[in-house]
């Protein structure tokens, strides 16, 4: 995917602030924060969103909520408590078409949905 901004951050062409990193998945920092800690989990594989990730390799799922319940719990984000968010197409707010995972915490946040 030579387009894809989230696969230039994984080939390197492009840095990104990277907090995490394994054989399968990056994490960085998002560049518009919408919370004190705002982290992006990707899988290095691309796909495109969620629905596509699950019907192609449900693992890459595994992957990724492995990496982030690591760094999570790297990071003491556990013990406050943090919010995962997947966006899903234009009327989901979806922006960067390569499923990522928002991991938004180190502060109170809204209630929103319960």
């Amino acid at each position: 995917m030579s387009e894809c901004l989230f696969c230039k951050f994984i080939s390197g062409e492009l840095n990104t602030h990277k907090v995490f990193e394994n054989e399968n998945v990056l994490a960085f920092k998002d560049i518009y924060p919408a919370a004190k800690t705002h982290i992006l989990f990707i899988h290095k594989k691309h796909t495109e969103n969620i629905v596509e990730i699950c019907n192609t390799d449900i693992g890459q799922v595994t992957d990724i909520f492995s990496a982030m319940a690591e760094w999570t719990q790297q990071e003491g984000l556990d013990k406050s408590g943090f919010r995962i968010i997947n966006n899903l197409g234009d009327h989901g707010g979806q922006t960067i078409f390569h499923t990522h995972f928002h991991v938004l915490g180190g502060e109170k946040l809204n209630p929103g949905l319960n």
